[in-house]
């Protein structure tokens, strides 16, 4: 069994990207921004933000963290979004989410310059990863995609099951196992919360993507030996013994699940970073096109 250390893949993305970025500085290019919104004070979007920003500044990118309140209406948010479109220094916008319930999701993302949106959503960006065209992939899709081809996981003709089918990982996360190249090629199961079958369909997977946020979901009787499994999953559970009071829970019921794998992600530790990593790599792609 072998781990799939994201923050090592992680720190080696960054690593070439500050290169890029000194260099490109270097010949007076401008410097890749990146613009957040935080809606709100929920304490994971202010940790996640958090190592958005941090990121930026290890890699040499300019941020910008716009913070608004939880009670702000729609229309002001989507003011604000307005506004970093349509500044030139700005490359990439992400608004981290959940948002308020009294704000929509599919306007906020829509309003979002296609071209500035370095998380992916935007319909314009779907399309054309549907399609197999260059566009903004989704970050923790894409995230898992660097990190399978780092580690030269063979994916051609492998039989693939993806738990969940959220907009953000699951469907994403299925078409891209199954386009052509190498991480993908794979025949693809994309299942959810009505599917009968599933401890099967999991059993006869070569790769499964547990995306469904259920703590420790996949046991070791629903993984066959030597599976790779990706563990997209993350939840504060309680725990006592711990001086925060909660511990850290994937989607896989890790200590049962690891010794049947070839590779496997941890919680934390593995697609987390990705996701980091690859909104930066969108980031630059973004600034890149303004050169």
């Amino acid at each position: 069994m072998q781990i799939l250390d994201g923050q090592l893949v992680s720190k080696a993305t960054k690593d070439e990207l500050r290169i890029q970025v000194a260099q490109v500085v270097a010949e007076g290019k401008k410097t890749p921004h990146l613009a957040a919104v935080l809606v709100g004070n929920n304490g994971a979007s202010e940790t996640y933000v958090g190592a958005k920003v941090k990121a930026c500044n290890e890699i040499g990118f300019k941020s910008t963290l716009v913070r608004l309140e939880a009670d702000i209406s729609e229309n002001k948010l989507l003011e604000v979004i307005e506004g970093l479109n349509s500044d030139p220094d700005v490359d990439g916008i992400l608004v981290q989410l959940p948002l308020p319930a009294h704000i929509s999701d599919e306007k906020v993302i829509n309003t979002i310059l296609p071209a500035k949106d370095v998380d992916g959503f935007h319909p314009v960006n779907v399309g054309k990863m549907v399609q197999g065209l260059d566009s903004f992939v989704a970050a923790t899709p894409h995230g898992i995609m660097l990190l399978l081809e780092h580690y030269k996981i063979d994916t051609k003709g492998k039989n693939a099951v993806v738990i969940g089918r959220s907009n953000i990982v699951g469907r994403p996360m299925s078409i891209l196992l199954s386009q052509p190249g190498n991480p993908g090629n794979c025949t693809v199961t994309i299942t959810h919360s009505h599917t009968r079958n599933l401890k099967e369909l999991c059993q006869q997977a070569d790769i499964i993507v547990a995306a469904l946020g259920k703590p420790e979901f996949l046991t070791a009787d629903m993984v066959k030996e030597g599976a790779v499994v990706i563990d997209v999953g993350i939840t504060r559970v309680p725990d006592t013994s711990k001086k925060s009071g909660f511990a850290l829970k994937g989607d896989v019921a890790y200590g049962e699940v690891a010794p049947r794998c070839s590779f496997i992600t941890p919680v934390p530790g593995g697609v987390g970073p990705m996701t980091i990593a690859a909104l930066m790599k969108n980031t630059f792609k973004a600034c890149q096109a303004k050169w």
